[in-house]
């Protein structure tokens, strides 16, 4: 499977159910192979970056939504941290917390872009809002005027999601949206691992089978947000997360491919200063 059988951009819908989670895994025969070009995509990426930076021109943000231990940690690790760390911004969305949750839901998010000429990496993002608040129903308990808590409440979230990401994308900025598809089996394993190894137990929250008791709510609250916000200047990537290592080969598919098409280019010196540069290069020469 190629990265484009992972694409939504609005042209087709998404169902969940039919979106595998292991694709890789019987893909032994040519791991070696994809393993080796996730680095050759990674080493293109690094070097697309250094013009992206260098232009200052747009900004790029992968936004990662994923249940529990679907790997985004390892995933931003071992995918992102080969690029220059000068030009990316890697932020992880909390909780909010009550001066969070004084402002609009997109005020956090908007103070954690990156300025126009960086990456950033967002663990979680705006779409928490229409997910794990959906799911429990927190939006009940909003301050929020009678006017604002309709029954259309998430419908129209995901209408001012669209129109952000699209104001983002006339600002200058291209979001790409991965959500990394893991199966319930999985999660699992995942979980046990983590109760089992003392090196794991850091990442080990009894409140994470609050949410795993909430699979089947979660699935519509997944289909629903992909569905109503994935656009062709937005797009969403459904990627199987059960198999780690084709999951990151996915994903540096999708980094290189997208600064591809950003065809970020070597800002030209300023004619004023390539004037000077002759006496600069004599100068130097000279020994001075």
């Amino acid at each position: 499977m190629e990265l484009k059988d992972f694409c939504f951009d609005g042209s087709r819908k998404l169902i969940l159910a039919d979106m595998p989670t292991a694709a890789g895994a019987e893909d032994k025969a040519h791991k070696a192979e994809l393993v080796h070009r996730t680095g050759e995509n990674l080493n293109y990426a690094a070097e697309l970056q250094e013009k992206l930076y260098a232009a200052g021109q747009e900004g790029l943000v992968v936004a990662i939504q994923a249940r529990d231990a679907a790997g985004k940690d390892s995933l931003i690790k071992k995918v992102f941290s080969g690029l220059n760390p000068a030009a990316l911004e890697i932020h992880s969305f909390k909780t909010p917390s009550s001066t969070e949750l004084g402002h609009d839901y997109l005020w956090r998010i908007a103070a954690a872009l990156p300025p126009r000429g960086k990456i950033g990496v967002f663990n979680r993002s705006q779409y928490e809002d229409v997910l794990v608040v959906r799911v429990h129903h927190i939006e009940q308990g909003y301050r929020l005027a009678p006017r604002c808590l309709t029954p259309d409440f998430f419908e129209r979230r995901y209408v001012q999601l669209k129109n952000w990401e699209e104001y983002l994308w006339e600002n200058g900025y291209r979001m790409v949206k991965v959500f990394l598809h893991v199966s319930r089996e999985e999660q699992k394993n995942r979980f046990l691992d983590r109760i089992e190894r003392e090196d794991k137990h850091w990442k080990l929250s009894t409140s994470d089978m609050k949410e795993r008791a909430a699979w089947e709510e979660y699935d519509r609250a997944f289909e629903d947000a992909i569905n109503g916000t994935a656009t062709p200047h937005s797009p969403w990537y459904v990627i199987p997360a059960d198999t780690k290592w084709f999951t990151r080969y996915l994903v540096s598919e999708l980094l290189a491919d997208t600064l591809e098409a950003m065809d970020p280019q070597w800002p030209a010196l300023d004619p004023g200063e390539a004037a000077k540069v002759p006496q600069m290069k004599e100068d130097l020469e000279n020994g001075l």
